[in-house]
């Protein structure tokens, strides 16, 4: 009878355990995307579409979302500020939020002398970073900075600094 029982108390500890470690989400998620708020939504559009080749998929009046190109285009959201279902985050973001976004390419170098070449001006001039990307940066007509990089290997070493524990 204690073996039966200790047994029970066992498996009751196993199926309380392995329900409480399951973090599988329980609905399907059909998109993610990060959204920003805009303070001019035609000038984002074009500014996107125009300098990277970013597409429309949707677009309204208060709200465009966009792809990058290729195959696997990754979706990115703005809308404006003056809209009523825009998140409570407003006023639209700032250059000094703490907010980036990355576009990450094959050969910055060509990227950066196509988009110099263009006339777009360049914020962060590019730069063989020792943790390994050579990169430059723009800034967005929402103050936005976009960190345009390639990734490359890195310094000898530079990473063993920050890989302790």
């Amino acid at each position: 009878m204690r073996i039966v029982f200790l047994l029970a108390v066992f498996f009751t500890i196993s199926i309380n355990a392995n329900a409480m470690s399951d973090t599988t989400p329980k609905q399907q998620y059909l998109a993610f995307y990060g959204g920003l708020i805009s303070k001019d939504i035609k000038k984002t559009r074009e500014f996107y579409a125009k300098w990277f080749g970013f597409t429309a998929i949707f677009e309204s009046s208060w709200f465009v979302l966009m792809a990058s190109p290729g195959d696997n285009g990754t979706p990115v959201a703005f809308m404006s500020e003056e809209h009523p279902s825009a998140p409570p985050s407003t006023p639209a973001v700032r250059s000094n939020s703490g907010i980036w976004l990355t576009i990450q390419v094959a050969d910055a170098e060509l990227e950066y002398e196509r988009l110099t070449k263009s006339g777009l001006p360049i914020h962060y001039h590019l730069k063989k970073e020792p943790w390994g990307q050579k990169r430059f940066g723009v800034i967005d007509p929402n103050g936005i900075y976009l960190d345009i990089v390639e990734q490359v290997e890195p310094e000898a070493g530079y990473w063993d600094k920050y890989m302790g524990r």
